[in-house]
């Protein structure tokens, strides 16, 4: 599986584009924006299936997100967190069939999450944001919550997962869909177009898993770092 590279040349330096995952990131964007303009045009008191399913979705992660920080905290951050869902989930079920049966002149059409440079990029959009509003929260003692003399160790790794985490999480999408994309090319490429079908459902359910796991462990950073104590 090789990715569509392309490479221009910017202030004398040689900067590479994975063409497939920009094209696939830029469709997951605009599948959400309609589905959010269709879900929210029409609203009503007794919901369409469509409606139903939004409010379902909303109020999962707002359930998720009081449990973890709180009301107040839940409806100040809830839009990240549904962001982050959404758009992992859309990401990683775009890089299924039929773009596998779609061959590019060079490589083939991905996930986005497929490509370390999105998954590295959520990750770092994550750590800034949870460390920004606890900077907010509790000043630049944010830093040292878990500082003590006596628990030096301790704090010692508490300090090292604010650089940790980031990595983490974007390793652990990226090798989860990478592998499964791997997993379905191969498959497609020895026995035909039926019979990976068994394999593609199984990287749809690994597909909302790991849509889930990023999302709740960006809100469980989040409501660590807003706490007081």
């Amino acid at each position: 599986m090789e990715h569509w590279v392309y490479t221009v040349s910017i202030l004398g330096k040689s900067v590479s584009f994975n063409v497939d995952t920009l094209i696939t990131m830029w469709a997951s964007m605009l599948i959400l924006i309609v589905l959010a303009l269709l879900t929210t045009r029409k609203l009503t008191m007794v919901p369409s299936k469509l409606q139903y399913v939004g409010e379902a979705i909303v109020k999962y992660f707002n359930d998720l997100a009081k449990s973890s920080m709180g009301n107040d905290n839940a409806q100040k951050h809830l839009a990240i967190v549904l962001t982050l869902f959404m758009f992992i989930l859309t990401a990683n079920l775009v890089g299924q069939l039929p773009l596998k049966l779609i061959h590019l002149a060079k490589g083939e059409f991905a996930s986005p999450n497929n490509d370390i440079n999105m998954t590295a990029a959520m990750a770092i959009v994550v750590s800034i944001y949870y460390i920004y509003y606890g900077v907010k929260k509790n000043g630049f003692k944010f830093f040292f919550k878990g500082f003590s003399i006596d628990g030096i160790i301790i704090t010692l790794v508490d300090t090292l997962e604010l650089f940790v985490r980031p990595f983490s999480l974007a390793l652990r999408l990226f090798a989860n869909i990478f592998a499964g994309e791997v997993l379905v090319a191969t498959v497609v490429s020895l026995t035909g177009v039926l019979c990976p079908i068994p394999f593609m459902l199984f990287e749809v359910f690994v597909a909302l898993i790991q849509a889930l796991v990023f999302t709740i462990l960006s809100t469980t950073y989040i409501s660590l770092a807003i706490q007081e104590e």
